[in-house]
């Protein structure tokens, strides 16, 4: 009884880093409901590669164009972001369509503590040409 008691105390105390570092990390989370919801930003102007590869988002910027809406976070069987389903063209609903931005063609940029928009260096004219991703293109 004593040897399982000393087995539980050292499995306690070899787990505790672990949780203390998932709490510290919890600071760096985003929810989802921060994200769905948001608008869909793109850049008025070309971004070459190296510079869209480490370009972080901070607000809104005063020439980027709202172009839609988030409708969905797209996940793999791992949990990683793969992308969104983002809601464009179209008006009051009318018209509208539903496709993937990747996650590799976004950014995320903060509008608050709180919400979040997306801004991508798609046009507004290359996502309405991407695939629809309607209810049968999941099955």
């Amino acid at each position: 009884m004593k040897r399982l008691a000393m087995i539980a105390l050292a499995t306690g105390i070899a787990a505790a880093p672990a949780v203390a570092e998932m709490q510290t990390d919890a600071g760096h989370l985003i929810r989802t409901r921060d994200i769905t919801g948001g608008d869909i930003y793109t850049l008025n102007g070309p971004m070459d590669e190296d510079t869209w590869g480490n370009w972080e988002a901070e607000g809104v910027g005063p020439d980027w164009n709202d172009i839609g809406e988030i409708e969905d976070i797209i996940l793999d069987r791992s949990g990683a972001m793969k992308g969104i389903v983002a809601e464009v063209g179209g008006f009051l609903d009318i018209g509208d369509k539903h496709v993937m931005i990747p996650v590799e063609d976004m950014r995320l940029a903060p509008v608050d503590d709180k919400r979040y928009v997306i801004v991508t260096r798609y046009t507004e004219e290359q996502l309405e040409q991407l695939p629809e991703v309607d209810e049968g293109w999941w099955d």
